[in-house]
This record gives C-alpha cells, structure tokens and sequence, in this order.
C-alpha cells in the first residue's frame, strides 16, 4: 500500500507540473511545445492528477 501512496503522490505533483508548464506556455503565446499542442500537456496533467487521486482513494478505501 505504500508503494501506491507514493505513486499517487508522484503523479499528482508530475500532472500539476505539466499543467503549470503547459498553462505557461499557452499564457506566453506558445502553442506549440517541442511537437505538441499546450492543450495536450494541460491534458496529460490533469490525466495524471486524477491516476494520482485514484491511487490515493484506493488506499484510503483498503484501511480499516
């Protein structure tokens, strides 16, 4: 169970900061980041805050 608090923990923080750095580029006039759309990094960071939150609920949910 430890190992999914952690996994949880680091796709949280990796999805907020795909979000910032895709909200920062976009907000700098960037749309297109190393092949991709800003859009799709603000995707992918929200894609893993929620795995984050599903690992995490999963956790919460096996404690007694």
């Amino acid at each position: 169970m430890d190992a999914l608090v952690k996994l949880g923990r680091i796709a949280g923080v990796a999805g907020a900061v795909l979000c910032a750095l895709g909200a920062g580029f976009r907000l700098g006039g960037a749309y297109w980041i190393a092949g991709f759309q800003s859009g799709t990094l603000l995707l992918a960071g929200s894609a893993a805050m929620i795995f984050g939150c599903f690992c995490l609920l999963v956790v919460l949910t096996q404690r007694p």
